[in-house]
């Protein structure tokens, strides 16, 4: 287990890099500057902020330099719009919020979703399953962006149980509509793909021979084929993680609530590229890391994988 670990990690740390060098180029290439709105400015104005922020040196001296402060001090640099604050300043102001609503998500949407794949995979071909298959197809028509204002339609403006928009600390009565809104296409999908998993668990000859021996079928499920079944939910949620955090972007401009994602949006139209830089590579971090994770955990549950 110990060698399959490191080569997963040796595996992590050159995409990482590679990340980080694709990002900074498509950085180089966007068109304009970060001082372009800057209007009637004199050019010597410009020259020294430029000089300030390290802009006038040589492109592959400005990636040394960002790599060599990424990897020592995990410093992202200075913000070009927020003059008195570092990238890393708004990261920890704006990602604890999106992390706290994105985790909330994918547990409501394991929470939800495996129960419910499993419940209809064993009542196959009953009025449950079919309401389970019902549930799963029309909540994935639903994306984020289509749930969001219908939940604040139905919940803000014609019941008025709950609060349209905004943080207020994290309390919950602010956290259920964004929570709700991100996790339903998950919560359906991850439904979806236990179901089949479970399915063809229940089919399998090994299965068949538990419930032959006159096991009971609670058993049956918790000792025998949960485990198997669900080793491609695991494969899922690595990436539906990280999807729950990227994704959040238009949770946190409809809702107001202050997360990363408003600022990354900012930070497009104002041209800061230190932020747009900063963000992208922190989730693309956070997807390399859940993904490694993913595959630590399926070769702990399924031993041929890290022997292969």
């Amino acid at each position: 287990m110990t060698a399959f670990v490191v080569r997963r990690l040796l595996i992590a740390i050159p995409t990482i890099l590679f990340l980080i060098v694709l990002t900074f180029t498509l950085m180089e290439l966007a068109p304009g500057s970060p001082f372009d709105s800057e209007r009637g400015v004199p050019q010597y104005v410009l020259d020294n902020l430029e000089a300030k922020y390290g802009l006038d040196r040589p492109a592959w001296q400005r990636l040394g330099l960002y790599v060599w402060n990424l990897a020592t001090d995990f410093d992202f640099g200075p913000s070009f719009t927020y003059r008195d604050r570092t990238v890393n300043d708004v990261i920890a102001q704006g990602f604890p919020i999106t992390l706290t609503y994105g985790l909330l998500s994918g547990l409501v949407a394991m929470a939800v979703g495996i129960p419910l794949g499993i419940t209809a995979a064993i009542k196959h071909n009953t009025w449950l399953d079919t309401l389970a298959v019902g549930f799963s197809i029309g909540a994935s028509v639903l994306p984020n962006f289509v749930m969001a204002p219908i939940l604040v339609l139905v919940f803000t403006l014609w019941l008025g149980w709950l609060p349209g928009g905004g943080w207020n600390g994290g309390q919950w009565n602010y956290l259920i509509l964004p929570v709700v809104a991100l996790a339903t296409s998950y919560m359906a999908s991850i439904a979806r793909l236990t179901r089949s998993s479970m399915l063809e668990v229940l089919n399998a000859p090994f299965i068949r021979t538990a419930r032959a021996k006159g096991l009971p079928m609670r058993r049956v499920i918790l000792r025998h084929a949960l485990k198997p079944a669900m080793l491609p939910v695991i494969s899922y949620l690595g990436p539906t993680f990280a999807f729950l955090l990227t994704g959040s972007v238009l949770i946190d401009m409809f809702f107001s609530t202050g997360g990363i994602g408003q600022f990354f949006v900012a930070a497009a139209l104002g041209r800061d590229y230190a932020i747009i830089m900063g963000v992208t590579v922190l989730y693309g971090v956070i997807v390399v890391a859940l993904n490694l994770l993913v595959d630590l955990l399926y070769a702990w549950i399924d031993p041929k994988i890290r022997y292969g």
